[in-house]
């Protein structure tokens, strides 16, 4: 693979952690911001802690959601950053 190759996967995978699938419109159910999943998705993008996203992914199913897409995106090796849908959607930054 050509290093422009490589440039375009790196940013095609920021911009799915930023924006996750345009053809699949999620909306947050109120049951799923339980104090625990609020509290571990505000500290991810203070902390910018990506690395307990499956741990918040965890705190997801346990408060009742099964939405593969926010799950299978906590869950994946990423790459994460700041403006990630997943952590933006559940502390009302979108």
């Amino acid at each position: 693979m050509i290093a422009a190759d490589v440039w375009k996967s790196d940013q095609s995978e920021l911009l799915r952690c930023i924006f996750g699938n345009p053809y699949r419109t999620i909306t947050v159910d109120p049951g799923w911001l339980t104090s625990d999943v609020v509290a571990l998705a505000e500290g991810i993008y203070q902390d910018r802690a990506f690395d307990r996203m499956p741990i918040l992914a965890d705190a997801l199913q346990d408060a009742g959601c099964d939405n593969e897409d926010v799950l299978n995106h906590c869950r994946s090796e990423g790459p994460h950053v700041r403006g990630c849908w997943v952590v933006d959607m559940l502390t009302g930054r979108t």
